[in-house]
């Protein structure tokens, strides 16, 4: 007898799927900027590997590119990084991933499989939506980062195509519904404008930084401030 589908892990999956696709045609803008900031072909696709962060891969070469030191390449994409340590902190007791397999879990632990993840409840969902995500990233970001390297200047300018659009939207189609409730919107808007208002005057990486701790203090304050005393109930049991 054939088992039933779980729907919710359908829906993961399909999820996973669709932002794989869209995030790893970003892939090609990466190799293609790569190419043009400098990078040979071996060093753009150890990035990818590597690395494994479209947001610090593109600070790195934006750096390299604009001629600043190695150092200064480096710290940049560190400092976009540390978010990455903070998504772990928030997976890792939903996936529940054995010893050997946590170094694997680490280097696929992104923007875009912490959000899937994320988006549902159920256990089986939660992990499929992170392995799905987090494996076809990586896959097809390696990929098209080695076509974007390979085709280099003859692709032009990435933006023509919209490829430098294409993950974002992904991202922000996952992350909209999520804002339905008051506090969700007012965490998001304080972000935004944390991030406009830094991005001018401070270096790649700390504009995204801050926006984060606008997140974490506005979540320390609120689990923080003391609550109401609850009031035993007709069996002597406090709710």
């Amino acid at each position: 007898m054939v088992g039933r589908r779980d729907p919710h892990v359908d829906s993961a999956v399909k999820q996973a799927l669709s932002v794989s696709i869209a995030t790893g045609l970003y892939g090609v803008s990466f190799g293609a900027l790569a190419t043009v900031a400098g990078l040979d072909l071996a060093q753009t696709a150890a990035l990818s590997l590597l690395l494994f962060s479209g947001g610090s891969q593109f600070a790195f070469i934006g750096v390299v590119g604009s001629g600043g030191s190695p150092v200064a390449a480096v710290t940049t994409a560190a400092l976009l990084g540390v978010r990455n340590g903070l998504y772990g902190v928030q997976v890792a007791p939903l996936i529940s991933v054995r010893r050997a397999l946590r170094p694997l879990a680490a280097q696929l632990t992104i923007d875009e499989s912490t959000a899937v993840a994320t988006a549902h409840r159920e256990p089986a969902a939660v992990r499929a939506g992170f392995w799905w995500t987090g494996i076809g990233v990586f896959v097809l970001w390696n990929v098209f980062t080695l076509v974007g390297a390979l085709v280099g200047n003859a692709l032009g300018d990435p933006r023509r195509y919209g490829l430098d659009a294409a993950a974002a939207a992904a991202f922000l189609a996952l992350v909209w519904p999520r804002l339905a409730g008051r506090l969700a919107q007012v965490v998001a808007g304080a972000a935004v404008l944390v991030a406009l208002a830094l991005t001018p005057v401070t270096p790649p990486g700390v504009p995204v930084l801050a926006a984060a701790g606008v997140a974490v203090v506005i979540g320390l304050t609120r689990t923080a401030a003391p609550t109401a005393p609850t009031t035993p109930t007709t069996h002597g049991d406090a709710t």
